[in-house]
C-alpha cells in the first residue's frame, strides 16, 4: 500500500466526543472541545480523505447555544478549505442522505469543503420530536457534515429497516459504507431476529467493478456487551459479506482490530476521546484510527490523544491493609493520603508527553467491608488545586457475595457510563413482585425515557391520555347500548387493563407512540355523540336541551322513575340534598368521567332529575306552573326566629331546570357540581356563574325585609 496513493482511501476514524459534557465545571468544561479539536487537526496533519464519526458528537439531546456554536466554530475551522476532495460519491445520494438538499456536502457549489466529515448519531444525540430531527441536522444544514445511517422504521409489527450504503470510489479502490444510527437495543436485537426486518442493499454489479470487489465497511452505535442478551447486539447478527466494523457506543478504548470467529470481519471499539465517567476502563489512553484502504486490504494505524485530561484509578480493600485499625479513623485516612499521593506522583511522570499541564482526574474504589466510612467531599478539599476532581476522589463500596462469580461480567457492565445508575421501571416492578393496575408498565417506562432523555414535558400526560382513550373507546364498543353498574364498570375497566398489556407485550418495546398533542379532558367534551358504539361524554349542546325549558326535563323525569324514587327516599330536615344513598347518581358521574353514556340525553337528564327532586320536596304548591321554587332554611337553631328567606326563580326556569334555586346549606354532591361545571357553553356562562354561588354559599343572611318583597 506503499505505492499508488491514489488508490488508497485514508479515513480518520473517532466516536463519542460528547461535546459539552461537563460544560458548568470551571475546571473541565472544555475538555471535549479540546478532544475534538485536537481529532481534527490530527485528520488535516495526516491528509485524510474524510472523517468518520461513530455517533455522541454531542453529549446532550438538546446541547446549549454555547456548545452549538463552539462545534459549528471548530467544523468551519478545519472542513471549510480550497483543498480538492480526491473521491465520489457513485450511489444515490437521496438515499444516503435524507434532507432537503440530498447530496454530500463538498458537491454544494457554494461551499469549498476540504475535509469532509460523515456522522451517524447515537443515544445522546438520536433524533427526536414531531420531525424527527437531531443536534446532527443543525450541522448538516450548515452543511458541516453529512449525517447519514438515520432509519425510518416502516412495516408493522417490530418494524422494518432498509440499510443503503454509500458508494465511495477512490482510482481502483471502492468502498462502500454502511451506517446505522441508535436504535433501542431490544427492538433492534428482535429485528435482526426477525427474517427481513433488517434489509441490507448491496452493489450492483457494473463494468470493472464486481460486487466482491467492494470493501465494506459499517458503523454503528448499540450496545456490545451485556448481562441480558436482549439488551445488546451480537456480533453473529451482522451479514457475514461485511469487511470492517466500527463500534460506536462503548467507551473503553479496544482500537485494535478484532477478528469475530467465524464471521469473517473485525471489529474496532475506538472508545471515547473524553472521560464520561471515572471508572476503570475510561482510564485506559485515548486513541482515534487512521485507517488506509486499498483494494480489499486494510491498514489500521492507531494515534494517542494528547489533549485529554490524565485520569489515574485505583482500587483498594481495606480489610487487606495491614497498618489500618478499624476503629481509627485517622489511620484510615493517612493511607488514603498516601495513595492519592502516588496516584499524583505517577500522574507527574507521564505529563512530559502531553501538550499542557492539566489537573488530572483521581478516583480510588474503596472496599469498605468491616471499616467505617468518611466524607468524601471533605477529604477532597485538601486536593482542591491539585486533582480536577476533589469532590469524588473517593468512591465506597462493599463486596457482595455474588461479587466474587460474575466480577468478570461486572467490569465490562461499569464501562457504559451513562447507564451506570440507570434502571428501568420494569426492573423495579419485577424486583419488589409489585402489580401495576392504571398504566402498563411499559408505557411508563417509554414515558419516563422520554421526559428524563428527550426533555418531552408532555410525555406522562400523553401516556396517561393515551390508555384513557383506549379504555373508553374499548367500554364503548362492548357497551351495546345497556347500562353498567358501578361495580361491572370497574371490572370492565380492569379487564381493558390487561388487554392493554398483553397487546404491549407482543410489541417491542418503543414500537408504542403516544400522540405529543392528545388532547385533554375538556378537549373531549365537545365531541359530537354519533351514538353508544363511540367513546362519548357530556356535550354542551345537548346538556342544554333540557336547562332551556321544563318540558324536556319533565319528559326526562318520567323516563327515569328509578331516579326519582331512590332520590325521594330521603328525609327531610338537615342533611337534604347530600345524596347519601343515591346509587344512580353514582353511577352518572361515573359514567360521565369515563366518557359513556346509553343514550345522547340519559344523564345529562339524570342528573337534572337528582337535583331537582330535592327541591320537588319543599316547594310550594302555589308554584306548580313553574314560575318559582322557594326554600325555609333550617340551617342553624340560632336564625329561626328570622323571617323565611325566599328567593324567586327567574322567568322561564320551571322545576325540571337544572338550575337549582336553593339557598342555604352548602350541597355535598361535589361530584355533580364538578360535572355541570363542565359544561362551558357561552350562551350559559352566566347560569354557570350563578350555580357555583348557589352551591357553595357562604352562609348569607336573608334580610328583614326579604317576606314584605316577596309579598
Amino acid at each position: 500500500m506503499e505505492d499508488g496513493e491514489e488508490n488508497t482511501v485514508r479515513i480518520l476514524i473517532a466516536t463519542d466526543c460528547h461535546l459539552g459534557y461537563m460544560e458548568k465545571d470551571e475546571v473541565r468544561r472544555h475538555d471535549s472541545f479540546q478532544a475534538f479539536e485536537e481529532i481534527c487537526s490530527i485528520a488535516e496533519k495526516k491528509n485524510v480523505d474524510f472523517m468518520l464519526l461513530g455517533g455522541d458528537l454531542f453529549h446532550e439531546n438538546k446541547p446549549s447555544r454555547s456548545t452549538l456554536v463552539k462545534a459549528i466554530e471548530i467544523l468551519r475551522r478545519y472542513c471549510l478549505n480550497d483543498r480538492p476532495v480526491p473521491f465520489q460519491v457513485v450511489s444515490d445520494q437521496t438515499l444516503n442522505f435524507q434532507n432537503t438538499f440530498g447530496h454530500v456536502n463538498y458537491e454544494d457549489p457554494h461551499f469549498n469543503v476540504g475535509l469532509p466529515v460523515f456522522t451517524i448519531h447515537g443515544n445522546h444525540d438520536d433524533p427526536a420530536g414531531v420531525d424527527n430531527l437531531s443536534v446532527v441536522d443543525i450541522l448538516s444544514a450548515c452543511n458541516l457534515v453529512n449525517y447519514f445511517g438515520k432509519t425510518v422504521l416502516g412495516g408493522s409489527g417490530v418494524g422494518q429497516i432498509t440499510i443503503n450504503p454509500i458508494l465511495i470510489k477512490k482510482g481502483s479502490t471502492a468502498v462502500a459504507l454502511y451506517g446505522l444510527g441508535n436504535i433501542r437495543d431490544e427492538r433492534l436485537n428482535r429485528m435482526f431476529q426477525t427474517p427481513h426486518a433488517v434489509q441490507w442493499m448491496r452493489p450492483e454489479s457494473q463494468e470493472g467493478c464486481e460486487v466482491s470487489d467492494w470493501f465494506n465497511m459499517l458503523v454503528l452505535h448499540q450496545n456490545r456487551v451485556k448481562t441480558n442478551p436482549k439488551n445488546a447486539i451480537n456480533e453473529h447478527f451482522l451479514p457475514r459479506f461485511l469487511d470492517f466494523i466500527v463500534w460506536g457506543h462503548e467507551h473503553e478504548c479496544l482500537i485494535d482490530p478484532q477478528e469475530v470467529p467465524g464471521m469473517g470481519f473485525h471489529i474496532s471499539q475506538p472508545g471515547s476521546s473524553v472521560a464520561t465517567s471515572l471508572i476503570d476502563g475510561e482510564s485506559k489512553p485515548k486513541h482515534v484510527l487512521l485507517l488506509e484502504i486499498k483494494g480489499n486490504q486494510y491498514r489500521p494505524t492507531k494515534i494517542p490523544l494528547t489533549s485529554v485530561r490524565p485520569f489515574e484509578y485505583t482500587e483498594i480493600v481495606l480489610k487487606d491493609m495491614p497498618d489500618i485499625d478499624s476503629n481509627d479513623q485517622n489511620s484510615i485516612l493517612e493511607h488514603l493520603d498516601k495513595v492519592v499521593e502516588k496516584l499524583l506522583e505517577k500522574s507527574s511522570k507521564n505529563v512530559v508527553q502531553r501538550a499542557e499541564l492539566k489537573l488530572p482526574l483521581v478516583r480510588i474504589k474503596v472496599d469498605y467491608s468491616g471499616f467505617m466510612t468518611i466524607n468524601p467531599q471533605r477529604f477532597g478539599q485538601k486536593y482542591v488545586g491539585k486533582v480536577a476532581n476533589p469532590q469524588d476522589i473517593l468512591i465506597f463500596s462493599k463486596a457482595s457475595k455474588l461479587e466474587k462469580g460474575v466480577g468478570k461480567i461486572e467490569d465490562s457492565e461499569r464501562l457504559r457510563p451513562e447507564e451506570l445508575n440507570q434502571q428501568n421501571i420494569e426492573a423495579l416492578v419485577a424486583e419488589n413482585n409489585l402489580k401495576m393496575e392504571i398504566l402498563p408498565v411499559n408505557d411508563l417506562d417509554i414515558a419516563l425515557h422520554n421526559f428524563v432523555n428527550k426533555d418531552d414535558k408532555m410525555a406522562f400526560y400523553s401516556c396517561v391520555q393515551y390508555n384513557i382513550d383506549e379504555t373508553r373507546n374499548k367500554i364503548a364498543k362492548d357497551s351495546n347500548e345497556q347500562k353498567f353498574d358501578e361495580e361491572d364498570l370497574v371490572v370492565k375497566v380492569g379487564e381493558c387493563f390487561e388487554e392493554r398489556v398483553k397487546e404491549r407485550s407482543t410489541r417491542p418495546k418503543g414500537s408504542t407512540q403516544f400522540t405529543p398533542g392528545a388532547q385533554s379532558f375538556e378537549d373531549f367534551q365537545g365531541r359530537s355523540a354519533a351514538g353508544a358504539d363511540s367513546a362519548v361524554s357530556f356535550s354542551d349542546d345537548e346538556d342544554a336541551m333540557p336547562t332551556s325549558s321544563s318540558k324536556p326535563s319533565t319528559r326526562g323525569r318520567k323516563g327515569s322513575s328509578a331516579s326519582q324514587t331512590t332520590t325521594r327516599g330521603r328525609g327531610r330536615g338537615r342533611g337534604r340534598g347530600r345524596g347519601k344513598d343515591s346509587t344512580t347518581l353514582k353511577q352518572t358521574t361515573l359514567d360521565g368521567a369515563l366518557g359513556f353514556r346509553s343514550s345522547q340525553r340519559s344523564a345529562s337528564v339524570a342528573a337534572a332529575t337528582s337535583i331537582q327532586s330535592g327541591a320537588d320536596d319543599y316547594a310550594s304548591s302555589d308554584d306548580a306552573k313553574g314560575n318559582a321554587a322557594e326554600e325555609i332554611d333550617d340551617s342553624s337553631d340560632d336564625e329561626s326566629n328570622l323571617l323565611a328567606r325566599k328567593r324567586a326563580a327567574p322567568k322561564g326556569r320551571g322545576r325540571g331546570s337544572t338550575q337549582s334555586s336553593k339557598r342555604g346549606r352548602k350541597s355535598d354532591n361535589s361530584s355533580i357540581h364538578r360535572m355541570l361545571m363542565n359544561n362551558d357553553d357561552d350562551d350559559d356562562d352566566d347560569d354557570d356563574d350563578n350555580l357555583r354561588k348557589r352551591l357553595n354559599p357562604s352562609q348569607p343572611r336573608a334580610p328583614r325585609n326579604y317576606g314584605a318583597l316577596r309579598r
